[in-house]
């Protein structure tokens, strides 16, 4: 466990300053009308492409564990689509439009084909990320007075994405168990980084 706690101190040391500049974008945007719901669709469409992921990973994941990770991954994220879906709908916004739409972070971990880069990526980073950025966004809510919006993601999303992020550390605890295996983790983590930083 001591590798997986170093990898989170790492991960929560580099991933502080790309929060934070999200942070900052959505303070300056607090006054903006509309914006809440141009970020709830950005968060439809991330909340099905994460669950459409892991689903797309289970057949080819051979740990029972981990096939049941992504299982419980991609049906609480599908659950999460339908909160904001209907969040959405109640601002009026018409959801039959919704156009889901892609971005490098989900074209990257498309390409991962092993447990561990998966695991690294998709449980471990992936709803780190998302949480702190879901943070922000009940920040900006709160700001605007959209309480429903927060109680959503203070109720239901945002536990949902921790214990995704447990999972995720649990498992790569588990597997990530040799040198070789341990650096993979660190460079998937260090490319999901990059990756989020430059979007």
């Amino acid at each position: 466990m001591a590798f997986v706690d170093e990898l989170e101190a790492w991960k929560s040391e580099r991933l502080a300053p790309i929060l934070g500049a999200g942070q900052m974008s959505l303070a300056a945007a607090a006054g903006t009308p509309g914006n809440a719901t141009q970020l709830l669709q950005i968060a439809l469409a991330n909340e099905i492409n994460v669950s459409e992921l892991a689903a797309a990973w289970m057949p080819s994941t051979r740990e029972l564990d981990v096939k049941l990770a992504f299982a419980r991954q991609a049906g609480d994220e599908a659950g999460h689509f339908q909160l904001v879906a209907d969040r959405l709908a109640a601002l009026g916004f018409d959801v039959a439009s919704f156009a889901q739409t892609d971005n490098p972070l989900f074209q990257y971990l498309r390409s991962l084909t092993t447990t561990v880069e998966r695991i690294a990526a998709g449980l471990f980073t992936l709803e780190s990320i998302a949480y702190g950025v879901n943070e922000n966004f009940m920040a900006f809510c709160a700001q605007r007075g959209d309480a429903e919006t927060v109680r959503i993601y203070r109720e239901y999303i945002q536990p949902d994405e921790q214990a995704h992020q447990r999972l995720g550390q649990r498992l790569l605890a588990k597997y990530a168990t040799t040198p070789e295996l341990q650096q993979l983790a660190r460079d998937t983590v260090t490319r999901m980084l990059e990756i989020a930083s430059a979007t």
